[in-house]
């Protein structure tokens, strides 16, 4: 009698394609909900398709496109076991940096890495992905859950996104815009935002043995809650903030801080300040700074310090500006000028001391 075998198998090599066909089914629902009326086709397809005949209404339509993860924030909801919130992340990541030039987000797709498909955990990702689209007034049409088994534990995951927006070529928002004496309006984040963990976890988790699950009274909460705070979308408020009050540029705060990301936006004979004195950093910004004993250029050259994005807007326009951002909400104040560049060497500085 012959001996049966059995050969090598996607299956056995750690890869279970039922499972990622099970995910796909679990996470339709909430693409749907993002869907905009340019969005042709399901999900399923081999490609994402977007009517481009709704750009024919401008003039000269700029695409504007931006890429991004969300860094080893991942971490900690893997930790955590929980993963319905980084979706947000990574959709702030990627659409508030194509609100920036003025765009309007249209839609973007996703990567998702994992080292084993966990169908339900899969979708909980895609649905705060999904979340964050409507937050950002996009549709999510598409993207690819990859399952790299030898490469990533069963229990890791990646995410990754790129998204598109348009905007009319002579409204287009930057430096080109700024002029002497524009104000510049800081909007405060909802935390730590994405950026910096690495920082955020080797002092608090790796130096000082904080557990996730333990409460902070400083925090009013556990360290978990707080580093899981879900990353401030704000591209409908600036897309409002756009058509409500003449905005000259945009700054989205981000990795490398608040001064650095400023200055990528202030054109090389002009200079802006930000006083410090203007507000108070959240708690977990001191707690990160004490427990680690990091110095505070350090912090300002890693997190944003409670500002997760700046306009830079005309005197005339400041008290419309301010009054359309709180009507949505949004805690927003003048914290700095534009002024000549003069002796500084930089496009950017923060000044004073915070508030205490």
């Amino acid at each position: 009698m012959t001996e049966k075998t059995t050969g090598a198998s996607y299956a056995a090599a750690g890869v279970d394609i039922e499972a990622g066909d099970r995910a796909v089914e679990l996470m339709k629902e909430w693409v749907k909900k993002t869907q905009r009326p340019e969005v042709l086709g399901g999900l399923g397809g081999f490609a994402g398709l977007f009517d481009a005949s709704a750009l024919k209404r401008y003039e000269r339509p700029l695409l504007a496109s931006a890429t991004d993860g969300v860094g080893t924030k991942v971490d900690v909801a893997r930790r955590l076991g929980v993963y319905d919130t980084i979706g947000h992340d990574l959709v702030a990541m990627v659409m508030d940096d194509i609100v920036v030039c003025g765009a309007e987000p249209l839609f973007m797709t996703d990567y998702i890495c994992v080292g084993k498909v966990h169908p339900e955990r899969v979708a909980a990702i895609v649905k705060g992905i999904a979340e964050g689209c409507v937050l950002a007034g996009c549709a999510l049409v598409g993207g690819e859950t990859a399952e790299h088994p030898g490469l990533l534990g069963p229990d890791d995951f990646d995410v990754a996104g790129a998204g598109t927006g348009v905007v009319e070529y002579d409204r287009l928002l930057g430096a080109d815009r700024i002029r002497t004496g524009d104000a510049v309006i800081a909007m405060a984040s909802s935390g730590l935002h994405s950026n910096g963990y690495s920082l955020v976890r080797h002092v608090l988790l790796d130096q000082a043995g904080m557990a996730l699950e333990q409460h902070v009274d400083e925090l009013g909460r556990t360290l978990g809650e707080e580093l899981l705070e879900p990353t401030k979308i704000y591209s409908l408020d600036c897309m409002a903030l756009t058509r409500t009050a003449e905005v000259h540029a945009y700054s989205h705060i981000t990795g490398g801080g608040l001064a650095a990301n400023l200055a990528r936006v202030i054109p090389d004979h002009l200079h802006a300040t930000v006083d410090r004195s203007t507000w108070t950093p959240g708690a977990i910004f001191d707690l990160v700074g004490r427990t680690g004993r990091v110095e505070q250029l350090e912090l300002e050259k890693t997190l944003n310090m409670g500002v997760g994005m700046m306009a830079v807007v005309p005197q005339e326009s400041v008290d419309v500006a301010l009054t359309a951002l709180a009507d949505r909400g949004v805690d927003a104040w003048v914290a700095g000028e534009i002024l000549d560049r003069g002796d500084h060497t930089e496009g950017a500085t923060l000044t004073g001391s915070y508030v205490s």
